[in-house]
């Protein structure tokens, strides 16, 4: 090992050995300004870096946008589609190269600056300090005069002990001096090896990532290179049917549009005829507008423009008529005449007008002609078959997957309708209770408080997959008939649409008070199999999953329990029915569908006009009937919630919060579990949202330390696992075992819930260092958390990649 400073020189304390010293201190010096300027220096490069990776990444944004605008064209789609994926990995390789020039770089060499070069200061401090007492103790001993002999003493001692300290420490800098001269070769040389090497991995992954992209993109070459040529011919032959159709229009007459409309009955579009017509307003003024008419669908109707709706004319042409008008002052004038009203309309000329009214008249007797055909078909299917609950099913699953939230929503029996007042057509729902509402009722609703209905526009709001899937679960009939089970015993009268006052004490009635509500007859007494279901651990019932078969009748179902069946998750149908009697549970929704109705039309008319708003849901023996307990038959409303909640039977959980569960009530045969747990258990998204909406508590753990985030983990649930961890899961939490969710997943080798977990901690470390405290977190979490969402909802089956053994639970 050679040595910067000799340690033999460093006891003479030779002019030498200063000189050495004055030389390291110096190269060391200039050495902690190089250093310092390359941490700078390399600090800049990464930030740079970075904005460089943050405008890639909106560049690459911008061709996604360009590809899903580009969707009806299938080739410009796939490739800009694969050109932004293969830039967003080369923006990751960034990201990955500037990461590890940040550890191999800015930390090693800022850490041998800080670490190294600091205790070679200290070194030289402590040095130069004690080789100024040496000097001071010399000078002393050289100025004490011979026949003092006591301070000949004390001077020769200090010189002394001062010598040996100074050796001493003289010996330890330069000690410090050759390890540092040593060390810095090594931590330069291993810190910059390792940025050389992250820049060979990062063009390696480069050349592979566009290796692979290579073929692709000669493929695209040569298809360019065909359209190219089959654009020059489209160019040519366009130019050829433009200089055409100019040479006719130069011999033609277009002083009127009398060949330009025609009309067909057999039209693939449905559209008879269209064009322009005038119409006279049915106002005072009676004025004349220009509009765009067209027969379809056995209808006349017209729009202004091309996005607006059309506006509906004459509902049906069946019952209408038309003629010739010649009693106004306008040429070409006809009538179109309902019962209801009459349209007057005029055409261009005397050909339009002709062909518009032969057109009328040809769309009525085809109208009538349908309408009969439609009449036979429906005469050969009036007996119930497999085939048509099946096309039911069908048409469901085409509003689920295509149509808008309000359409999906008002599909479901009884959304057609307000679920207080009958109003029609309802653009606002109640999610936590799952039903439609009118606007006039909504506002009271918010009024009652979120812990009673948390109110959200059906056109107007963004909608969650799993909370759309909840409103399709449930509807205004199964609500209903719990909420309304005693509404004709009581002789009331729902409200009507424009009576504030009724309205308003009819709803908190109904659903702060639950004055409606049937506390004895809508409960059952459990069966004896109930009874031993209740008193099994949470291991048993899971078991007896597997065991139980499905019950094979479920053609038999109503369409309530159709609709029900077909919004179900593919993982979740296998046990929907394992503990239910269908038939008996079909019959008794029929009662009581039967029951209500008819008590609703008989209370309709004994109800007196006389009785006033407050009192008319105060009828004699309410407080006595209340106040008596449940026979012990019955079954706990915490205990019916529970059981629903694994059984995925949001009726029935609905039910039971109507009859007053608390949602958050745990069992204490099972562990302390609550109703949540037992949904993550039965495997089933829309009920774990459905509690959540009711304000059940995520965190809330059983008697091992566990919540809802442990289990849904444990189980490999990892649609509930981005549920609960966007509803605020705690996933620090710890179970009895000291295992957090994270560390159960890591163990597991779940990849999805642990990018998840990380993904949360991460954006929540984020929101902490930033003070964004309450705020959801970065569009990238928010996206990724979305897209899980999404496919969790809509396609579970992409989430199946991952099966826990029961038996570890």
């Amino acid at each position: 090992m050679k040595m910067t400073v000799d340690f033999e020189e460093c006891l003479k304390d030779s002019p030498r050995f200063r000189a050495a010293l004055e030389e390291v201190e110096g190269d060391v010096a200039e050495l902690e300004l190089k250093l310092d300027k390359l941490v700078k220096l390399c600090i800049a490069m990464i930030d740079t870096g970075k904005a460089f990776c943050l405008a890639n990444k909106q560049f690459m944004n911008g061709i996604r946008d360009l590809a899903q605008y580009s969707s009806n064209d299938a080739v410009v789609e796939t490739s800009l589609t694969k050109f932004s994926d293969s830039l967003q990995e080369m923006i990751n390789f960034h990201t990955i190269l500037f990461d590890q020039t940040q550890r191999s770089i800015k930390a090693q060499l800022q850490n041998f600056v800080k670490e190294d070069l600091r205790k070679f200061k200290d070194a030289k401090k402590q040095f130069e300090k004690v080789s100024e007492e040496k000097e001071n103790a010399l000078v002393k001993n050289a100025q004490v005069q011979r026949n003092k002999q006591h301070e000949v003493e004390e001077a020769t001692n200090i010189l002394t002990a001062t010598r040996k300290c100074f050796r001493h420490i003289a010996l330890d800098y330069v000690l410090q001096i050759n390890v540092l001269q040593s060390k810095r070769r090594s931590e330069i040389l291993k810190s910059m090896l390792s940025f050389m090497y992250a820049h060979l991995a990062f063009f390696h992954q480069g050349y592979d990532l566009f290796s692979e992209l290579g073929p692709y993109m000669k493929d695209l070459g040569a298809q360019l290179d065909r359209l190219v040529v089959d654009a020059a011919k489209e160019k040519r032959e366009m130019e050829q049917k433009h200089s055409t159709i100019q040479q006719k229009a130069a011999l033609q007459d277009f002083s009127s549009d009398d060949s330009k409309l025609e009309y067909n009955v057999d039209a693939a579009n449905g559209i008879v005829m269209e064009g322009y017509l005038f119409k006279r307003a049915s106002n005072a003024f009676k004025t004349w507008n220009r509009r765009w008419f067209s027969i379809q669908n056995n209808q006349l109707v017209y729009q202004k423009k091309f996005k607006d709706s059309p506006t509906v004319v004459v509902e049906d042409l069946r019952l209408c008529t038309v003629k010739h008008c010649e009693d106004v002052e306008r040429r070409f004038c006809f009538e179109v005449v309902s019962p209801t009203k009459s349209c007057m309309l005029q055409a261009d000329s005397e050909k339009l007008r002709q062909a518009w009214i032969k057109a009328v008249q040809t769309s009525i007797a085809t109208a009538y002609r349908e309408k009969g055909d439609e009449s036979e078909k429906l005469d050969k299917k009036s007996s119930p078959s497999t085939g048509s609950l099946d096309s039911g099913n069908e048409s469901k699953e085409k509003l689920l997957k295509g149509e808008s939230a309000l359409q999906r929503v008002q599909c479901i029996p009884g959304n057609s309708s307000c679920c207080d007042c009958g109003l029609a057509d309802p653009r606002w729902a109640s999610i936590n209770l799952g039903i439609t509402l009118c606007i006039e009722c909504s506002g009271i609703h918010r009024s009652l408080g979120v812990h009673f209905s948390k109110v959200r526009s059906l056109t107007l709001d963004t909608w969650e997959p799993e909370l759309l899937k909840l409103m399709c679960e449930l509807g205004n009939d199964v609500i209903n008939r719990v909420y309304e089970a005693k509404l004709e015993k009581m002789g009331i009268k729902k409200p009507q649409p424009g009576q504030r006052q009724e309205k308003e004490a009819y709803i908190r009635a109904k659903y702060v008070e639950r004055r409606f509500v049937d506390k004895y007859s809508v409960l059952s007494p459990p069966s004896e199999r109930e009874a031993r279901v209740s008193s099994r651990s949470c291991e048993e019932r899971r078991l007896s999953q597997v065991r139980v078969p499905v019950h094979t009748t479920v053609a038999a179902v109503n369409s309530d329990e159709a609709r029900r069946e077909s919004l179900f998750c593919p993982d979740e149908l296998d046990s929907l029915f394992s503990y239910f009697d269908t038939s008996s549970k079909l019959r008794s929704i029929k009662s009581n569908d039967s029951g209500i109705q008819q008590g609703s039309d008989d209370g309709r008319e004994s109800l007196s006009s006389t009785v006033s708003a407050n009192s008319l849901y105060e009828p004699e023996g309410e407080r006595q009937e209340s106040s008596v307990f449940l026979d012990s038959k019955h079954l706990n409303p915490g205990l019916q919630l529970y059981r629903a909640s694994y059984e995925k039977n949001l009726p029935k959980m609905a039910e039971a919060l109507a009859h007053g569960a608390d949602v958050n009530w745990a069992n204490s045969d099972e562990n302390q579990a609550t109703a949540l747990i037992q949904a993550v258990l039965g495997g089933s998204l829309v009920t774990c949202e459905f509690l959540l909406q009711n304000g059940a508590n995520v965190n809330q753990r059983d008697v091992q330390g566990r919540g809802p985030l442990h289990h849904a983990t444990v189980l490999g649930h990892t649609g509930q696992v981005c549920l609960f961890l966007k509803r605020g899961a705690n996933q620090h939490a710890t179970d009895e075992e000291g295992k957090d969710p994270l560390s159960i997943a890591v163990e597991a080798a779940n990849a999805d819930i642990v990018t998840l977990l990380r993904l949360a901690r991460m954006n929540e470390e984020m929101r902490e260092s930033e003070g964004l405290y309450g705020q959801p977190g970065d569009e990238t979490y928010q996206d990724i958390f979305r897209d899980f969402s999404q496919m969790a909802s809509n396609n579970p089956e992409k989430l199946n990649r991952f099966q826990q053994d029961s038996q570890k639970f």
